[in-house]
């Protein structure tokens, strides 16, 4: 059954929340009553279009529906979690929570506000333990954080559901400790903020100038390190306590300002209009939007790759993905299926088709889910055993495009207890686009040397190699390259 949410607010955060639910396979109902609304959400919709599915090793979900409800009380209709994301007025919230309460008093309600307590939020609310506080940072359908802020009003369950469900759209939930105004990050974001100001206006540095020292320097280790383990490193090898040592007295020099905040005016505002529009102007705002974007899914791929920070999140919503498809189950009558992948933005080539290497990833995704299958998976190479592959032969019949949704089916053609010999299609629906011929050898990992395979894991193998022996060889196995077809 598809999920449901309601998106109060159709602006860039609202846009950003909606992009990541349907994405996620989520229904969603906006409601915005302001002009463009539906256009900014379409927009959302659109760079999230490009940018998300570069994230996943795996295929997509089926996208959800996006309605626009003409009233509050519809938009709320059949959602299990409503998003808010009006404007920063506190009594422009209230109202809106007393209507949504009126229409649904037992809704769980989580507020993009990047600066109110969850108690200030819930002041004069009907049912004051459904609001909480739900942060993002945009964009909302790339960035994975989300900081739950909950006051005494909100029990455990609340905030665990509100947890739970940021968590299956893909988030980083991270819940605060104590109630502060604008939580963990955007503390952060207003305390660099105010000093860039400061060096702006004393004529130190410009905006793009100030730009550059983030982002060629500390901005990229905080991307996978954060502040404190950076700085833990840079401690060397004696860690923390020797950074502390050395830089810690530098705390009572008068470095910073943010003391003190210059006055805001026509004057500072001019000054970093100005320069910013001299630093960024030339470009259109989707233009940038889709350059940050790009930036951002490639360095989160290269986190991916490491697991680290934002990248483990990503390979954790993967996780969860891949066990929600069904086990397979061998079957005497036709090969297993083992892999369901879809053909992403970084998998094409200059002809805009699937390029060679995929092909071959395609290849190991559905052979390595068979090694899982017959317990022959990373805990198995962790004791020291392995298979490994001695001869791979593979075929191109078609073609597979960007979009394009591929399975891995499996036959195996002979097995002993050193070695299986398997044929893998690659299809698109009905279609074959590839199959790939491969012989592995199963290797004590210290020697290098094959040997026989666990009974168990041999068992297991064995007893699909017997099921598939009644099925056709498959056309094409055993041919040599260039060899002319039948």
């Amino acid at each position: 059954m598809t999920r449901k949410a309601a998106i109060i607010g159709g602006g860039v955060i609202g846009g950003g929340w909606t992009a990541r639910f349907v994405l996620n396979g989520w229904d969603v109902n906006v409601f915005d009553p302001a002009p463009g609304a539906e256009r900014n959400v379409e927009i959302m919709l659109a760079n999230a279009r490009l940018a998300v599915p570069s994230l996943s090793d795996g295929p997509m979900p089926p996208e959800g529906r996006v309605c626009f409800s003409a009233t509050m009380a519809e938009a709320l209709e059949g959602a299990e979690y409503v998003q808010e994301s009006v404007s920063e007025r506190l009594e422009l919230k209230h109202a809106v929570y007393a209507q949504m309460q009126q229409a649904s008093p037992d809704i769980l309600i989580g507020s993009s506000t990047s600066g109110f307590k969850a108690v200030d939020l819930q002041k004069g609310a009907v049912a004051p333990a459904n609001i909480i506080v739900a942060h993002p940072f945009t964009p909302v359908y790339l960035l994975p954080l989300c900081e739950i802020s909950a006051s005494a009003a909100n029990p455990p369950e609340i905030i665990e559901r509100t947890k739970k469900i940021v968590t299956e759209i893909g988030m980083f939930p991270l819940v605060m400790r104590k109630e502060i105004d604008a939580f963990i990050g955007s503390r952060f974001l207003e305390a660099v903020w105010r000093e860039a100001l400061w060096m702006l206006k004393d004529g130190v540095a410009t905006t793009e100038e100030i730009d550059d020292a983030i982002r060629m320097s500390f901005g990229l280790r905080w991307a996978q390190m954060g502040l404190f383990e950076n700085y833990r490193i840079a401690g060397g090898e004696a860690g923390m306590r020797h950074f502390m040592a050395q830089f810690g007295p530098a705390l009572k020099w008068p470095w910073t300002k943010l003391t003190d905040v210059p006055e805001f005016n026509d004057e500072l505002v001019d000054l970093v209009a100005g320069q910013s529009d001299a630093q960024s102007g030339h470009m259109h705002i989707r233009n940038l939007e889709r350059l940050r974007d790009q930036n951002l899914v490639g360095i989160l791929r290269a986190l991916k790759d490491r697991n680290v920070g934002a990248g483990r999140v990503l390979n954790e919503h993967d996780a969860r993905r891949r066990l929600a498809l069904p086990d397979p189950v061998p079957d005497t009558a036709k090969p297993l299926e083992m892999a369901r992948m879809q053909v992403l933005p970084g998998w094409i080539d200059y002809n805009g088709h699937m390029t060679e290497s995929r092909y071959y990833f395609a290849n190991s995704e559905t052979v390595d889910a068979f090694l899982r299958l017959i317990g022959a998976g990373m805990d198995y190479v962790a004791a020291g055993h392995s298979y490994y592959s001695a001869e791979t032969h593979i075929r191109h019949l078609g073609e597979a495009k960007l979009g394009d949704r591929l399975t891995g089916t499996l036959q195996i053609i002979s097995a002993d207890q050193k070695r299986f010999r398997s044929f893998v299609r690659i299809m698109k629906g009905d279609v074959c686009v590839a199959t790939v011929e491969q012989l592995c050898l199963h290797v004590d990992i210290g020697t290098g040397k094959p040997v026989a395979a666990a009974p168990e894991v041999w068992g297991k193998l064995q007893a699909i190699a017997k099921a598939h022996a009644g099925l056709p060889m498959p056309e094409g196995a055993g041919r040599a390259v260039g060899q002319a077809r039948a």
